[in-house]
Order: C-alpha cells, then structure tokens, then sequence
C-alpha cells in the first residue's frame, strides 16, 4: 500500500508541475483562461498568476512524506474547484478554453476534461484518506533504500514511461491536429464556396442591418470591443480567420500589408480561433497589429459567417455595408472597392453638332428632368415620365466598367431587400442586350450604347446617377463613384421624397 501511496503523490506531483511551469511561461494566457470561465476581470488578473505558484507549491509538498497529506489536501481541493469550474461553464453552454497545461495543452473544455480531473480527485482523496501519518514513504528516503541495480532499473523504468509518455502526446496530438483538418474539410465539402452563394441570406448579416457587438481579448489579453474599434470614425473592416486554415495562413502576409498601407482609411481587426501562441506564431512576422480571439465561433457565428478566410465592414454607424466576402479574391476585391478612389469611365463625347443641338436640353437642379425614351433589352419602349410619382434614382452604368462591377454587388443585395420606402432606380445602360441580362438586376434597365441621354444630365462618368423627384423634377447633383451613387439610393426616401444635395 505504501508504493501505491508514493505513486499517487507522485503522479500528481508531476500533472501539478508540469501544469504550474506551463502557466508560468504564460501567466497572460492563464488570466485570460480565468475570464473566459467568467471571473471579474479584478479577480482574474492576479489569481491568473497566484494560481500556477499555488500549483506548483502542491507539487512539492507532495513530495516529502511529512507534507504529502497536506499537499494531497491542496489537490484535492484545486481539483474540485476546477471540477466545478468546468461543469459550471459546460451546464452554460459555454466551451472556454481551459489553459490546463499552458500553450502545452489549451483546448476547449468538455466533459473529458471533467472526466480527467474526477479520476485525479480520487488519486488524491485516496492519499488523504489514508491521514496524516500514513500517506506513504518518502520519496528521498525510498530512493536511498534501493540498491545500485534497483536503482539503474528504476532510471530505465523512468526514461520508458516518458518516452513512452512523449510518443501518446504526439500521437494524441497529431490526431487532434487531424481531426481539426477532417472537419474543415467536411464543412468546407457540404457547404462549397462561390460568389453566387454570398448574396445567400443564410450566409452574411443583410446589408444595413446592425452588426452585432463583441468584445474579445487581443494577443497581450486586453479586451477589445467593437465599440472602441468604431470609436475611430473609420469603417471597419473585420477579417474572420482560423490558425488551422491553410487559405488564412496563405493571405496573412498580405493582410499585413493592407493593415499598413490602407489603416489611414479602415480600422482592421483580424478575428482568429487558437492559441495565443499560435497566433502570434501566424501573425508577428507579418506584422499585423490587431488579433483578436474568440473562444470557438461566437462571434463569427453572429456574423453568419460559414468558413474562413472570410471578410464584412461594419460601417461607422454601426451597421453592415455590403455582402461577406469569402476566400482571398472576393475579400481582396471587396477592400479594393472600398478603398479604391472614385475614377469613373470616361462616356463618349457627343459631337459638337448634336452638342449644340442639346445645349437646351441640359438640366440643372430644380429644373425638369428630359423625358428622356430608350428600349428596355425586352424591346419595350421606357420613357423617365413613367416614373412619375415616386422618386427614381437615374443611374448610368456600363458592364464593362469595373467599377460598375465593383458596385453591382452591393446594388443587388439592396434590390433583395429594400426598405418600403425605397426609390424606384432606372439604369440606362451602354452594355449589349446579353451583357444586360447577364446582370441579374431587378431594377429597369433601358439600352443607350452610345449614351446619348447623358448628356442632358450633364454626366460624363459611369457609375454615375442623380435624383428626379415625384414631379419630375432634377433633385440632385449628379452623383459619380460607386459608393456614391449607392448613397443616394439608400439614403432617398419615397415617403418623404427627400432630395439628396
């Protein structure tokens, strides 16, 4: 019984000195790994640090046979504290993750995490049941008793279980590593990633709508929440990745690279799952600046976001601009767009005999609009006065400008849901009758290949667009660039008939 005493003291020696080391190397992990288990952050900033000592004091106690019931006692008493910790959270619906043996093992808890602190609970309420005067022999003193061949046979023993014990990690490791890998895959398998699927509403909040809020710690365990992000009066432009996700490694080099050049314009905040370890590991290099952490998804699940690598911004107000952007490419395409400068596509020039001939026809604001009349790719003829009564929003676009392309997104998920008070918005477009239909636009579109009318309007750019109210009258300047032009028809009213000036 006695060796059977030493063993359990030692066994739990060595998970408390390996798991107060551990911490020790990461006290800011443990302080972390304390507030996600829901602690005040007043609590959890020094008993993120007094617990790998109080660990570690266990851990030595339980060596001697003089202190060992003591130790067993600070155990047992650890381990209850953890056991109810963990069951508390798990009951919560909630997975932090535990820090139990530093950046050597930090994962999200389970009920195999209770089961594992259960069994070591028994092992020490086995040592103080046995009391204070029986908690077996002492560790120096059963070493000095063996002879030199017990000795040499305890070393080789010794060496077997921790190469033994070195080879299970790995092993359990590599399979974790690899189950990680098989999900991504399953998901990423069952739900296939295309731009077809992005204005999907189950996939990305509806544009306008209110982002959610968050508040996460960053790499140094700082709380960051979305509030203080948008504080900077710059949109926001979040970046949802995964430590796991090869495509997110792959783009961290150029992220960095937007962080820096494009931070005058956009706050970047780059939204991860994993370690802190292992994001500092990903992301230093790079030198990216903003890393925040969520537990599992939380956060991106609020977003509706489905895989990573994927992107959104959150407007200044608060509210979502645009579709979510998934993969490299589309989030690449969707902060080009943000940040590209207004530079419309120059419109043919009309000769300078039908110049003159229209010089009459020109339209300020407040003047009537001409009732301009051009085919729709259906062969009906569309005249602007059929409008009459609503506000309509006269947009020039052209399917071979691409920044008429880098709009046409966001133009279409505000066709999918437009408020009720939403303009009417009538494209005259310069593109053939296929490029047209290609569009998949809801809006009317009538065909002017040489866009002749834009002239009465006084435009000279595609994208481009201005404000007839219900009377047919000019209510607007004309409005160039996509995020402009998007403006006015998201900020034109029906019901008040509201000018945009």
């Amino acid at each position: 019984m006695g060796i059977l005493l030493l063993a359990a003291r030692l066994l739990l020696a060595a998970v408390f000195l390996v798991s107060a080391l551990a911490k020790i190397a990461d006290l800011a992990g443990s302080q972390k790994a304390l507030k996600d288990f829901g602690l005040p952050r007043v609590l959890a900033a020094p008993l993120g640090v007094l617990l790998p000592f109080v660990e570690l004091a266990v851990a030595v106690a339980l060596l001697p046979a003089a202190s060992a019931w003591w130790g067993a006692i600070g155990a047992l008493a650890l381990l209850l504290i953890f056991i109810g910790g963990i069951s508390y959270n798990l009951a919560q619906g909630r997975k932090p993750d535990c820090h139990c043996f530093g950046q050597l093992q930090s994962e999200p808890i389970g009920w195999p995490t209770v089961v594992r602190n259960v069994i070591l609970a028994a092992v020490a309420g086995l040592v103080v049941w046995q009391g204070h005067l029986d908690a077996g022999p002492s560790m120096v003193a059963w070493v000095t008793s063996l002879t030199v061949a017990q000795d040499i046979e305890l070393a080789i023993g010794i060496v077997l279980v921790a190469l033994v014990a070195l080879e299970s990690w790995m092993l359990l490791e590599a399979m974790r590593q690899m189950g990680k890998l098989l999900v991504r895959v399953e998901e990423l398998e069952a739900r296939p990633v295309s731009a077809a699927d992005s204005d999907h509403p189950e996939f990305g909040l509806p544009e306008g709508t209110a982002a959610p809020a968050f508040e996460l710690p960053d790499l140094a365990g700082e709380l960051v929440s979305s509030e203080s992000l948008l504080a900077t009066n710059k949109p926001l432009f979040l970046v949802f990745s995964d430590t796991n996700c090869g495509p997110c490694s792959g783009m961290m080099p150029e992220y960095g690279k937007w962080e820096r050049e494009h931070s005058d314009k956009l706050t970047f905040a780059l939204i991860s799952r994993g370690t802190v370890e292992e994001n500092r590991t990903k992301t230093a290099e790079h030198g990216i600046q903003r890393v925040l952490l969520q537990t599992d998804r939380e956060v991106a699940n609020s977003y509706q976001v489905r895989g990573t690598p994927s992107a959104v911004i959150v407007r200044r107000d608060g509210s979502i601009h645009g579709p979510l952007a998934e993969g490299e490419e589309e989030i690449r395409d969707l902060l080009q767009e943000e940040t590209a400068p207004p530079n419309p596509r120059a419109l043919p020039v009309l000769n300078g005999k039908a110049a003159a001939a229209n010089q009459m026809a020109f339209a300020d604001l407040g003047d009537p609009a001409a009732d301009v009349t051009l085919q729709d790719p259906g062969g009906h003829m569309i005249s602007l006065s059929d409008f009459r009564g609503s506000p309509t929003v006269l947009l020039f676009y052209d399917p071979g400008c691409t920044y008429c392309e880098g709009m046409l997104r966001e133009l279409k998920a505000w066709e999918a849901k437009p408020p009720k008070d939403a303009p009417q918005v009538l494209i005259v477009s310069g593109g053939s009758l296929t490029e047209n239909r290609m569009l998949g636009l809801r809006s009317t579109i009538v065909r002017d290949p040489d866009f002749s009318t834009a002239t009465f309007f006084q435009v000279s750019g595609t994208p481009s667009a201005i404000l007839i109210d219900e009377e047919g009258i000019v209510a607007s300047k004309v409005k160039v660039g996509g995020p402009n032009v998007m403006k006015l028809i998201k900020t034109t009213h029906a019901k008040a008939g509201a000018a945009t000036r």
